[in-house]
């Protein structure tokens, strides 16, 4: 007898979602959010990137994608109703050096996710897509209509899992909702759960490491750019919203159709001003050093985000990037090696 899948006084179908990649950091944010609003949660993570201890245990599978076998077996066991994908590889760097490991974890296993959910029936599907499929855009803000032509494998296997999910909504009546995120930031407000990456190479946390005496001071990757203060100007989403808008998208899935949309705030914020941010927040003075640019970095990623206004009923509340800093620092200060703390 299913003891969830019910409606609830309110009106909210609450449901058994199978959370892949659940342990790392938007994935854990997702989680903590899906239990708060009364759903049952299956955290399914190989823990090669995520932390156990950001989600309850009583929630978590240790496996990999590429064990069919379990995969059925958790879905089948727990009556889920619906995934989220979060366990991909997403650094871009990294993509270019070790392509290999990108095409194996971001597609192969994924494609396994799927023919165990079509195996057991199990065909609605939220994933984490990126800001990344579109490669280098001529014209800002970027909307769901820019052409998508990704200039690493990153973002290229991103965008293979989007038209694979196509694909089976058009064969198998599978439902889904392709997220393409910008820039995540930011942490739970509590405190409680937060971004560990190792090697950190987010720019907020690398800021905030500055400011906690672990590094001497941050690089700022060219300030030649044609942008007002010359730096790199990116669309900074906090990852509270990030989970609201997932959310949203599980609510909205349907047989046989697919929902793509972009989840920022379609406001800009460049390098100098995040590191400003950070230094008015923290109290420190964060020296700052110019480097050299890196190659591929584009001088600007902002976000039309109006598609998942109309489509989700989602728009991010988090729109100063002093808020969305301040719980990343609150987050840093108490743990000052992440889950390792």
């Amino acid at each position: 007898m299913r003891f969830l899948s019910t409606i609830v006084p309110l009106g909210l179908i609450l449901m058994n979602v199978l959370v892949v990649g659940g342990a790392g950091y938007i994935g854990s944010h997702a989680v903590a959010r899906l239990l708060a609003e009364g759903h049952r949660v299956v955290v399914f993570d190989n823990l090669s990137r995520g932390h156990a201890q950001s989600v309850p245990a009583e929630t978590f599978v240790k496996g990999d994608l590429t064990d069919s076998a379990l995969v059925e077996k958790t879905l089948h066991e727990n009556e889920i109703d619906v995934v989220m994908h979060f366990a991909a590889f997403a650094e871009v760097g990294e993509s270019v050096r070790e392509p290999a490991i990108y095409y194996q974890n971001n597609v192969v296993a994924t494609l396994a996710l799927l023919e165990a959910m079509r195996q057991i029936d199990v065909k609605k599907i939220v994933f984490s897509s990126t800001t990344a499929t579109y490669g280098q855009p001529e014209k800002m803000p970027i909307a769901e209509t820019t052409p998508q032509n990704p200039i690493n494998p990153y973002g290229f296997t991103k965008l293979v899992i989007e038209r694979a999910l196509a694909d089976y909504a058009k064969a198998y009546g599978f439902g889904y909702a392709a997220l393409r995120y910008f820039n995540a930031a930011g942490a739970k407000p509590s405190g409680e759960i937060g971004e560990h990456h190792d090697p950190e190479s987010h720019l907020i946390p690398i800021v905030l490491q500055v400011a906690l005496g672990q590094r001497e001071s941050i690089t700022i990757f060219g300030d030649d750019y044609p942008t007002p203060d010359g730096t790199c100007i990116r669309d900074y989403i906090h990852v509270e919203d990030l989970a609201d808008a997932h959310l949203r998208a599980l609510e909205r899935l349907k047989p046989g159709e697919g929902i793509c949309v972009n989840l920022g705030t379609g406001k800009g914020i460049s390098v100098r001003e995040i590191v400003d941010a950070c230094r008015e927040v923290t109290g420190h003075s964060i020296p700052a050093v110019i480097g050299e640019r890196r190659p591929g970095d584009p001088a600007e990623l902002v976000a039309d985000a109006r598609l998942a206004e109309k489509v989700l009923d989602w728009k991010a509340k988090y729109t100063n990037v002093k808020d969305v800093v301040a719980t990343a620092w609150r987050w840093h200060q108490s743990h000052p090696h992440g889950y390792e703390t």
